[in-house]
């Protein structure tokens, strides 16, 4: 099993930007695909980006955050990370990272096993 560690979650402006940080520690990073999912207050945890296993990462992004959010990986040091910019105060959720036990990323939050706690994102306007 898989354990993960968000970090970087902040309270900043619109139009700011955050780097969110997931450490996974006790399994196989490289060869298996990792999400980030975020859930804001009364809403369904929803899709923000995905990055296939070290063959390939190929990514994929929800259309809300394509071209302002970035995913990626740095499998030396079991990391994934999110770029945010251009933040809106629509990103203010809690952002969770996700290990998948597949090399192909998937947008279907039932294709992760294990998951982190989580990180605030809060932006203002």
């Amino acid at each position: 099993q898989v354990q993960l560690v968000e970090s970087g979650g902040d309270m900043v402006q619109a139009g700011g930007s955050l780097r969110l940080t997931c450490a996974a520690s006790g399994g196989t990073f490289s060869s298996y695909a990792m999400g980030w999912f975020r859930q804001a207050p009364g809403k369904e945890r929803e899709f923000v980006a995905a990055i296939g296993w070290s063959g390939t990462y190929r990514t994929f992004y929800a259309d809300s955050v394509k071209g302002r959010f970035t995913i990626s990986r740095d499998n030396a040091k079991n990391t994934l990370y999110l770029q945010m910019n251009s933040l809106k105060p629509e990103d203010t959720a809690v952002y969770y990272c996700a290990h998948s036990p597949k090399f192909s990323a998937t947008m279907d939050f039932k294709g992760y096993r294990s998951w982190g706690q989580g990180t605030q994102v809060t932006v203002s306007s």
